[in-house]
């Protein structure tokens, strides 16, 4: 019923609108697939007979494939949602299918070269997944793009738990099921998606954006539910077949649940409750009209917006917070410091996570997915909260969204100490604390971007910013960790290497916590550059909010 429900429903409709974020949270739920390399690396290693910095170049590989991210930031603009899923879905269909393929050892290892263009596709395809689902529901939902932001990469942090827990429920942590999960649930899901998604207008009256913070506060409290659940399955040890099955059918549950949100209001829509649904073309026009943070606070209540757009066209360059180009973006000291910062901590929280395998084998840890979990689902936990916590310190005092990244840099440099320390359980205090940071930092960067540059080009700069992926994992995983690991390493009897102790990583945690260091002082710095932003999105925010008050909304 549910289902006939939403399916009649028109798709700029509330239930229309919410159903489409439902799809955009499960299709998150799977896209974090390119962070799950270290369930199945050592397989390939062993296969391969690869040494560690030849591993550790398969995942750079992998991660390249987000640097292609730049032609589904460019295809944003031009395209339906839809037709992004489509690609994403079939390129992940082909890239992890192959490594299925061989890790079963239904077919021979390939040439290295080859290896490396599908785990370039498999990563590429979750490019145009985060760039469909990330511009659709920023612009559907503009006023509240930090839960949107939070939300969403929570689930992508959680992405990895759920694949991991599932596989070790139901297969043993088998990795060649592992990667048949990783080809086969991705490209389902984004074909429930094209469905549903669209683009549609944003909230326009103050009682709206509070219906959309109270579905927000149901989709938060669904979700860290299901964190929690994961968690508890993850430090409850080994568990019986049976057990195991609950545990994936009631997690499957959780996972539907979010939909009971579009479908109650499809039924309040079916008894009489009034919905405004706009034609086609009206929704093109809100859709792709700018929001111009600047402009908007600049206008006043009866406000001349014709004069203040005037006003803007004759600028060389927008002020931050205007409308930008991409090429308007590039040239501002701004953009390169969000660059750079963005740089500093996703580069060496992806080393972490990329050499997570060997990490644990090197101080004695035969299963190392307990560490996977631990930072997919504490990543979930950096990255909900910070979302929603931001927003609520943006509209209440002002803050600048940048300082809860540098506060995240220096949480993560304790991590990195820890883990060269090597005390007893530093490597689980040290997964946990990277998969925070880790996502606080992708859950900041989002709406960051968006309020610094504007949404009309926001794909494209977005996936720019995304470039930092492959760039880190190259730097800080393939080159430092690669080289500094076989420095330390010995080689074995099948051609590979491996190294034993606490000294294989010692170094590379150092230089890593220095390098949170410098991401601490852009971080600061563009807390400071945009502190006037903020403090103009605040005002304007509540000042909306007190008119609002005023017309009895």
């Amino acid at each position: 019923m549910g289902l006939r429900l939403l399916s009649s429903s028109s798709p700029t409709s509330a239930a229309g609108k919410w159903m489409g974020f439902v799809t955009a949270v499960w299709v998150q739920a799977i896209a974090g697939n390119n962070y799950t390399f270290s369930n199945y690396s050592d397989a390939l290693k062993s296969l391969m007979a690869l040494t560690q910095l030849q591993l550790n170049n398969l995942s750079v590989a992998k991660d390249i494939g987000k640097a292609f991210g730049l032609v589904a930031g460019l295809a944003s603009n031009h395209v339906s949602p839809s037709v992004l899923l489509l690609i994403g879905s079939i390129e992940g269909f082909v890239g992890y299918g192959v490594q299925w393929l061989v890790v079963s050892q239904r077919i021979q290892p390939l040439p290295y070269w080859q290896m490396c263009i599908f785990l370039c596709m498999g990563g590429n395809s979750t490019t145009w997944m985060n760039t469909a689902i990330l511009v659709t529901c920023i612009r559907n939902f503009r006023k509240n793009r930090g839960p949107v932001s939070g939300i969403l990469k929570g689930y992508v942090g959680l992405s990895t738990a759920i694949f991991t827990d599932i596989c070790t429920a139901l297969f043993n942590s088998d990795p060649a099921r592992f990667l048949l999960m990783l080809t086969v649930v991705p490209f389902v899901v984004c074909l429930s998606a094209i469905v549903f998604l669209r683009e549609i207008p944003p909230s326009s009256t103050a009682a709206e954006e509070k219906s959309e913070t109270r579905y927000f506060g149901i989709f938060n409290v669904v979700a860290i539910v299901i964190a929690v659940y994961l968690l508890i399955f993850d430090i409850t040890g080994d568990h019986d077949p049976t057990l195991s099955r609950v545990f994936c059918v009631i997690l499957l549950i959780m996972l539907a649940s979010p939909s009971s949100v579009p479908v109650y209001l499809a039924i309040q829509n079916r008894v009489g409750s009034n919905e405004n649904t706009l034609d086609v073309e009206s929704v093109k026009t809100m859709v792709t009209e700018p929001l111009l943070v600047h402009q908007e606070e600049t206008v006043s209540e009866t406000g001349n917006v014709g004069n203040v757009m005037d006003e803007a066209k004759e600028k060389m360059q927008p002020v931050i917070g205007e409308e930008h180009t991409v090429f308007e973006a590039l040239k501002t000291i701004d953009f390169w410091i969000l660059f750079v910062s963005f740089l500093c901590g996703v580069g060496t929280g992806l080393a972490v996570q990329n050499n997570m395998a060997q990490m644990g084998l090197a101080v004695g840890y035969a299963d190392v997915s307990i560490f996977v979990s631990l930072t997919s689902i504490w990543g979930f936990f950096g990255r909900i909260g910070s979302g929603s916590i931001s927003e609520y310190f943006i509209k209440k005092a002002g803050t600048p969204r940048p300082l809860w990244n540098a506060a995240s840099q220096i949480l993560m440099m304790v991590g990195y100490v820890l883990m060269a320390i090597a005390m007893p359980g530093s490597l689980y205090i040290g997964s946990i604390v990277v998969g925070i940071c880790y996502g606080v930092r992708l859950a900041i960067t989002v709406p960051t971007a968006s309020e610094l540059f504007g949404l009309k080009y926001y794909g494209l700069v977005y996936n720019i910013i995304i470039i930092n992926l492959p760039l880190g994992s190259f730097l800080f995983s393939g080159l430092l960790a690669g080289f500094l690991y076989d420095a330390e390493a010995t080689t074995t009897a099948s051609g590979g290497n491996t190294c034993v102790g606490a000294h294989c990583y010692r170094l590379v945690f150092i230089v890593m916590a220095v390098v949170c260091v410098v991401g601490f002082g852009l971080d600061v710095w563009l807390g400071i550059r945009t502190k006037d932003l903020y403090s103009r999105i605040c005002t304007n925010m509540k000042s909306k909010k007190s008119l609002a008050a005023s017309n009895g909304c």
